[in-house]
């Protein structure tokens, strides 16, 4: 029988406690192998600790961070990312479910404030002490009695020393923002430019590029960051696309960040409901009413959720202005210049910047798992089906039109539950028609592209892997129990906090910081504090009292023909 949220969400899980304390004394320290310290091998380690298991983290750089560590230079194996990053999702959304962003800092964080934050975390918890950091993980093999076992050969290496462990567990860490996809084969003529061409993941500040006349290929976020920063500086910049894009802002309505908005369980009942084509028609209604993308040259033959909209809210200001000119895909390279697909032609190019994504590879696990097109088969993007033993995960190889972080969380969550044997998993067989079968609606969903292999909506696979964990939060109950937090769960952002009001690792402090969470969003708004306060209740909510007054009328209504005499 197919495992599914709807259910697991009818099932009667075992009882939490009970369950502990069965175990209790009974199952010595698992130990599992973390490979990472990025965001979601921090997760990982503390998931670990909250289970009982023994973890130790490999990482093959100094620190933590990963992806969001800020380095001068780019390191081997490892994301790199450019001095003026700032995070496109807000911190209500981002942050850890135990562990709130402080109320001070800003709604879109710069990656300083990120990884300040991380470095909070990691104290909070005591992380870092399970942290083997410059150790490069060589091989992960099946040990010869793993079919029983489950367990692990893992061989690392520091200063050239190469040692040996034996884990239960392994959970990979890694990400999928490490080797840069350059399809130079794709642009002919590229070998006879004589300009200098890079990879966005080589780009840090725009200083080296002023008075350059430079081309940007790739209209995703950081190709769009890259082409708005370096108009600043530059000459002239162009923004070449193959299929254009749907441009959404981090601000939203009445200065909202934009996923507590639309990141809502409320929006989500009415995705599922709605016809796809009307949801499409009303979303790019809304987006050209700001500005027209086909006036500005950017809107894509596809619908609006066929693929991820890029982020940008300076990108009409810069096409306006005419610092940064959107181009059609190039068609080849000249020694000065480029010819687009259109037929016209840029001469006197300087640099070309390829913002054209990155590829993902496990090379320490050949004999286990196979990548092939930047597609890999896991079950809820997490285990491997066709392993004897399920004592291997993915955390955070996913992508989501939301925060990495709470997903990845929630992953390791369910997988360390998994590796104590608190949870189980289907058959081989049924994961595998899992795998295929979103798969197959991924691609009819959305265009053609290795950027849409680890497709997922956040809100339904949130609460799909929450459900598998025992950790869902039940909306009727609340309702009928807590009416006040059921309003804000249901109506307010998704945000991780909802994942610890039950279950395995639930917190105390999830219902406050739910009904606080859009005091944490204005905090750090109100620098400017003035004599009246004149803001009102958010217009977006106003329409539920027309409807709770009506069901009221018809409830009183029935009353009486019920109770008439």
């Amino acid at each position: 029988m197919r495992l599914s949220a709807l259910s697991c969400a009818r099932r009667s899980p075992r009882p939490w406690r009970q369950t502990q304390r069965r175990e209790a004394g009974s199952m010595a320290r698992k130990r599992i192998a973390v490979i990472g310290a990025g965001v979601c091998g921090l997760s990982s380690v503390k998931c670990c600790l909250d289970e009982g298991l023994e973890p130790t983290c490999f990482e093959r750089s100094h620190d933590i961070g990963g992806l969001w560590r800020f380095e001068e230079n780019p390191e081997e194996g490892r994301a790199s990312i450019y001095k003026s990053v700032i995070i496109n999702t807000s911190k209500e959304m981002m942050c850890f479910s135990d562990f709130p962003i402080p109320e001070d800092y800003p709604n879109y964080m710069h990656h300083s404030k990120v990884m300040e934050y991380f470095r909070m975390y990691a104290e909070r918890f005591g992380l870092l002490r399970h942290v083997r950091f410059q150790t490069n993980v060589v091989s992960v093999t099946k040990r010869p009695d793993f079919s029983t076992s489950g367990q692990w050969d893992v061989v690392t290496e520091t200063e050239g020393k190469q040692d040996s462990a034996v884990f239960d567990g392994v959970m990979v860490c890694t990400g999928h923002h490490t080797h840069p996809h350059l399809p130079l084969a794709s642009f002919p003529g590229i070998d006879t430019f004589k300009g200098r061409f890079l990879h966005s993941r080589d780009y840090k500040e725009p200083q080296e590029f002023s008075g350059k006349r430079v081309v940007v290929v790739g209209i995703g976020s950081s190709g769009t960051d890259l082409a708005v920063e370096l108009s600043h500086t530059a000459e002239q910049v162009f923004l070449s696309t193959r299929r254009g894009a749907w441009i959404l802002g981090r601000v939203g309505e009445e200065g909202y960040p934009i996923d507590t908005i639309h990141v809502t369980r409320y929006e989500e009942s009415l995705r599922r409901i709605a016809p796809l084509p009307l949801l499409n028609y009303f979303s790019e209604k809304k987006l050209n009413a700001k500005f027209n993308h086909a006036l500005y040259g950017l809107q894509p033959a596809h619908r609006f959720s066929s693929q991820h909209p890029t982020f940008s809210d300076d990108l009409p200001n810069c096409i306006i202005s005419g610092k940064v000119l959107v181009k059609t895909n190039i068609r080849e390279f000249t020694e000065t210049g480029a010819i687009f697909e259109d037929g016209t032609r840029e001469e006197d190019i300087d640099v070309v910047v390829f913002a054209t994504g990155y590829s993902f590879s496990f090379p320490f696990l050949r004999d286990c798992v196979s990548v092939t097109d930047n597609q890999v088969s896991l079950y809820k993007f997490t285990f491997p089906p066709q392993l004897e033993k399920p004592t291997l995960a993915f955390i955070g190889l996913i992508q989501v039109l939301g925060a990495v972080m709470p997903v990845a969380e929630l992953q390791a969550r369910w997988a360390t539950r998994v590796f104590k044997g608190l949870s189980g998993l289907p058959s081989a067989s049924d994961m595998e028609a899992d795998i295929a079968r979103k798969r197959e609606e991924m691609a009819k969903r959305y265009v053609k592209s290795q950027r849409y292999t680890l497709q997922a909506d956040y809100v339904p696979y949130m609460d799909e892997v929450a459900c598998l964990a025992g950790v869902q939060p039940k909306l009727l109950s609340l309702f009928l129990t807590d009416p006040k937090l059921a309003m804000e769960v249901f109506f307010g952002p998704c945000t991780p906090y909802q994942y610890r009001l039950r279950g395995p690792g639930k917190w105390d402090g999830a219902r406050n910081a739910i009904l606080s969470q859009r005091e944490r969003i204005i905090k750090p708004l109100k620098t400017r504090v003035l004599a009246k306060d004149t803001r009102t209740l958010e217009p977006r909510y106003l329409w539920i009292f027309p409807i709770v007054a009506l069901a009221a009328v018809i409830f009183a209504y029935f009353q009486v023909l019920l109770f008439k005499p």
